[in-house]
């Protein structure tokens, strides 16, 4: 258990150290991280408007924050390429994060122009009905996403990577809330990029929630 929660919080320093610098990022994985909380507790009611909360919301702003305003250049505190972070991201980098928001944008026009999609659903007579079918479909991209992945890392690394790997998507919300609540404070204080001086020693306390402010 203690290795596992040793290579966990290493996974999440580095994607924290690597991939949140910009402060606009990091807001927007603040909001993405407390529609995701919200999202959880809508899993109890209907997984159809959870997902649609979590994809239209909370997966676009937070991936906006990656695509559009995180620096792909040489990163001066990590001393790493944008290809180097690319080509050692244990989860989903910016190339199969490309394929799976391909799949989600796809999902509700093969919806539209084939209802019912094949037979997985009686076709919707009205656009609520749609709506929640397209939620169940976005539902399964996530779950399938997620499961694809760990099977991925479990058979070119080991199975306990792909399970630490799950652990830190899951909870991730939770983490992000926790290590961005002030990032919007910092924004309109005129800083747009976080400089990580902790960063450039011994960061692992920052994911344990002892990041300075």
């Amino acid at each position: 258990m203690n290795d596992f929660l040793a290579l966990l919080n290493e996974q999440r320093w580095d994607d924290h150290r690597y991939y949140h610098h910009c402060r606009i990022n990091q807001s927007l994985h603040l909001l993405s991280a407390c529609c995701f909380v919200i999202a959880y507790g809508l899993l109890l009611v209907d997984p159809a408007w959870a997902a649609l909360l979590a994809w239209g919301v909370s997966m676009t702003s937070r991936q906006a924050g990656h695509f559009f305003f995180e620096p792909k250049g040489y990163d001066e505190v990590n001393q790493a390429t944008h290809e180097y972070k690319e080509e050692i991201k244990v989860g989903y980098n910016l190339r199969r994060k490309i394929v799976l928001m391909g799949l989600w944008a796809a999902s509700p026009v093969l919806l539209w122009l084939q209802p019912g999609l094949f037979g997985v659903f009686e076709p919707a007579t009205s656009f609520v009905e749609y709506l929640h079918q397209l939620g169940m479909l976005w539902f399964w991209l996530g779950a399938g996403g997620l499961a694809f992945r760990v099977l991925q890392l479990a058979v070119i690394r080991d199975l306990r990577t792909g399970l630490a790997w799950a652990t830190k998507i899951v909870t991730d919300p939770f983490h992000d809330i926790q290590l961005y609540h002030r990032a919007p404070l910092h924004l309109l204080r005129g800083e747009r990029m976080d400089p990580m001086h902790w960063a450039r020693g011994d960061g692992h306390n920052a994911v344990n929630g002892e990041q300075a402010a």
